[in-house]
């Protein structure tokens, strides 16, 4: 058991490893901590007894989880912040779960998944794949005029 509970934090640091690097208040401690919990609730799932629904646990997680990150979201004037976080913290749970059901390949994939994801953007011509004429260009373009238009009236 207790090599579970290890490898699911140093696989989870090493996803908060990669938030760090960038700055991101969510780094290590907080993957490491995300992926240990979920693992010792996996654990803790396998050895319950008289009548419970181990499964109960594990679905618990998930949810938890998905409060934790609806908490991370946040709106500043029509952009939203905090979700890949928030989506990454959750995939950080499947890790320490995987690796509290001693699925070790699974979390190791699914860790080295996470991280390529997020260290995506560092490749060269990421820039040019992102949609510049969707919907959700014109809207952020509004607010970004927005924003500069609210700064000039506070200055005067």
């Amino acid at each position: 058991m207790a090599l579970r509970v290890v490898a699911a934090v140093i696989l989870g640091g090493l996803i908060g490893l990669e938030r760090e690097w960038h700055g991101r208040e969510a780094g290590i401690r907080t993957y490491g901590a995300v992926s240990l919990g979920a693992c010792v609730f996996a654990l803790l799932s396998t050895h319950v007894t008289g009548g419970n629904n181990p499964h109960v646990i594990a679905a618990g997680v998930v949810t938890g989880i998905g409060f934790l990150g609806a908490g991370v979201i946040m709106h500043d004037r029509g952009n939203v912040l905090g979700l890949t976080t928030a989506a990454t913290l959750w995939a950080t749970a499947s890790v320490g779960l995987a690796t509290g059901y001693g699925m070790y390949m699974l979390a190791l994939l699914v860790a080295m998944i996470v991280f390529a994801l997020l260290s995506a953007h560092d490749l060269p011509g990421w820039s040019r794949l992102k949609v510049s004429n969707g919907p959700m260009a014109a809207r952020n373009e509004e607010a970004k005029r927005s924003r500069t238009s609210d700064d000039t009236e506070q200055r005067r």
